[in-house]
């Protein structure tokens, strides 16, 4: 029994009863023009193929999502002008159902679950509509320019567990083989989900920009502590800084029930934090205070505006009281301040913020050295350094990371971004008990912080977990619906363990600057996916911009614990016929 991984649409016509009642010989003809002139023609244009054509319906099988939803964005922008001069009594409407899942091929034929959800799908589309199922959206709800619309579970004919439908939202058709315009909205979680705008810096003193952007990073990261919160991670609501944001516009975005907007004004030892809580979707203030008060009252600042917060949504979720109450912020303003200061030029990502940002490290450390979190943070900047080579003593680097990691897990047990850093470094050495230990713990005092999250899927991926990391790889990318290229890496990497070729290459294509890493793991996908010529392509990309790379230099890189896994990358890599040693020419 052959099965595999496909996108089925299948599409009718809608009210073909009665339009045959009414004229059956010009709605046969009207069915047969339609399927010569759109149906056939856009479907070979997005690489499809017909399985068979039933009276008024058709199924056909793709092997990509993106490809089947652009093709029925198609059809239907395409039946709108064959229609536009037809009464509307005589108009063939097409209904069409997408999911993507496991079908069993027998012959030219099709069958299984992937089949019958699409078939089941599809009546529940508008004439002129198209519906997909949660599978299809998950897929291609960021890869076009589409809106959907949450239709909720469904109980479907023959079909064991409920499943979720999208229907593709109207407001501007398509032109043929083309998208809408409407931007990609994502699903909002079943708890209650938020997005912490950045704060206002209302001092009028640019230097101390990065004591509001601090503040808002502090208040998301102790909401993020709360298991029964969907929080935003700080990367994706940072695209709102120094915009006068529309609410329910930014709330759409970003796919969350509510938003936190608040501002900052310091003068002298003093600070005023103004901050509002709005239900997005009816646009009401649910809650919004002001709190005046010596600057050394930040802290307490901090856990009253999340207190707050969290008091007033839905559920009356249950604070994590006993951790909050475990971690140890330092007493020392200037500390605090020079460890914000040095979050904003890490997170630039440049060879000179870089040095700028353990210079400030360095000194809240001599201001505080119990200050846990600032041991914590320089850890991850050298971690930074030491993968870009910022540094020229990389082995130097590594010995500070992991000192300032020691010295922050020896004064904080509690800091997340400690076991975050703990467990890539313990990856690093190839001891996987230890980083999943630290990964673990991470995890469980920060769940919502979209690099640990991706950190889980990553490691479960080295561990020889791949489809449980896949599901992780994912959920960051819905944390952070704006998320850094390597995501992408991260979830092309699993698929590519789970042997799952195509979606493997669909990811990593997602790269819009591919180095020579990428590109030889396009070449291994692409080589077990059986496309050669696409193989070839990328593997003399991959030399191109790196002449000595190597399969055998390149392998012991990796950090696989299944030696099958090893083995598996290596003869795909070898297939793909990048050489296994290093020209002596290069």
């Amino acid at each position: 029994m052959e099965r595999r991984l496909a996108a089925i649409l299948a599409a009718d016509v809608a009210g073909y009863s009665r339009l045959m009642g009414a004229d059956e010989a010009g709605t046969l003809a009207a069915v047969k023009a339609a399927r010569k002139q759109v149906f056939q023609p856009l479907i070979a244009q997005h690489r499809g193929r017909i399985v068979k054509l039933m009276g008024d319906g058709a199924l056909v099988e793709f092997a990509s999502a993106v490809n089947a939803i652009e093709c029925a964005v198609a059809v239907q922008a395409r039946m709108v002008e064959v229609n536009r001069d037809v009464p509307a009594d005589r108009r063939i409407d097409l209904r069409i159902g997408v999911n993507l899942g496991d079908v069993i091929v027998e012959g030219s034929d099709i069958y299984g679950d992937g089949v019958n959800i699409a078939a089941r799908i599809e009546p529940l589309a508008e004439p002129g509509g198209i519906c997909v199922s949660a599978n299809v959206y998950e897929e291609v709800a960021r890869k076009l320019d589409l809106g959907f619309e949450d239709l909720g579970n469904h109980e479907l004919r023959n079909i064991a567990q409920p499943v979720r439908v999208y229907r593709v939202r109207a407001g501007g058709r398509a032109a043929a083989g083309g998208r809408t315009g409407a931007a990609a909205q994502p699903a909002k979680p079943t708890k209650p989900s938020i997005a912490v705008l950045p704060f206002a810096n209302m001092s009028g003193d640019p230097e101390q920009e990065f004591f509001a952007d601090g503040l808002t990073e502090d208040i998301l990261t102790e909401l993020s502590r709360f298991r029964e919160l969907f929080v935003i991670s700080r990367t994706s609501s940072a695209r709102y800084k120094g915009q006068a944001a529309d609410i329910q516009k930014a709330a759409q975005e970003l796919g969350v029930q509510y938003v936190v907007e608040g501002s900052v004004r310091r003068a002298g030892n003093r600070v005023r934090v103004t901050v509002q809580l709005i239900d997005a979707e009816t646009d009401r203030h649910i809650w919004a205070e002001r709190y005046d008060r010596e600057l050394a009252d930040i802290f307490a600042i901090q856990d009253e505006v999340t207190s707050s917060i969290v008091a007033t949504l839905p559920g009356r979720v249950e604070a994590a009281s006993r951790e909050r109450a475990a971690r140890k912020p330092t007493s020392n303003m200037a500390a605090y301040e020079c460890v914000l200061a040095g979050k904003l030029l890490h997170h630039r990502s440049t060879k000179a913020d870089n040095a700028e940002a353990l210079e400030l490290l360095d000194r809240a450390i001599a201001l505080d050295p119990t200050y846990a979190h600032a041991h914590a943070w320089k850890a991850c900047v050298l971690g930074q350094a030491w993968v870009h080579g910022f540094l020229p003593d990389r082995k130097e680097t590594e010995r500070r990371i992991v000192e300032s990691l020691q010295t922050a897990l020896a004064l904080d047990d509690n800091d997340s971004d400690v076991h975050r850093i703990f467990a890539a470094v313990h990856l690093n050495y190839d001891d996987h008990e230890k980083a999943m230990y630290h990964q673990e713990r991470a995890l469980s005092l920060n769940p919502n912080d979209d690099l640990i999250v991706v950190q889980q899927g990553e490691i479960l991926t080295w561990l020889g977990r791949p489809e449980e990391g896949i599901d992780w790889i994912k959920k960051a990318m819905r944390l952070n619906p704006y998320h850094p290229q390597r995501f992408w890496s991260h979830l092309g990497r699993a698929y590519f363990v789970a042997r799952r070729y195509s979606e493997s290459v669909e990811a990593f294509k997602r790269i819009s600057v591919p180095d020579h890493v990428v590109h030889a793991f396009l070449a291994a996908a692409s080589a077990q996916a059986g496309d050669a010529a696409a193989a070839a392509e990328h593997a003399r990309e991959a030399l191109r911009l790196d002449p000595g790379f190597s399969i055998d230099a390149y392998v012991a890189t990796l950090h696989y614990k299944n030696e099958a896994d090893r083995a598996h990358h290596r003869e795909a890599l070898a297939t793909a016929g990048l050489p296994l040693q290093a020209s002596v020419a290069s």
